[in-house]
């Protein structure tokens, strides 16, 4: 079976600016938390969502061994195996 295939990277870097006199971890990295726990996952949900309304494609995470808080990688394909691709 012939394959094609395409990467799109959207890329988040976090930052988090704190006063002078911040001693640092003084937050316990509280806004990494809130990231981890809500933020992230409410844009994973958001993105399946949106993916689901295209029954054409086939979509899940594929894990190439780097940690899910450094990379997710979320694999969309189309199978023209079965269909004329014209």
């Amino acid at each position: 079976m012939f394959r094609e295939e395409k990467t799109f990277v959207l890329r988040f870097s976090l930052e988090a600016l704190f006063p002078e006199e911040y001693e640092g971890d003084g937050d316990d990295y509280l806004w990494l938390k809130r990231w981890e726990g809500q933020i992230k996952p409410e844009i994973l949900k958001s993105i399946f969502t949106l993916l689901r309304r295209h029954p054409d494609l086939k979509t899940h995470v594929r894990n190439r061994g780097i940690s899910a808080e450094e990379e997710i990688e979320i694999v969309i394909e189309k199978d023209f195996s079965k269909e004329d691709p014209i």
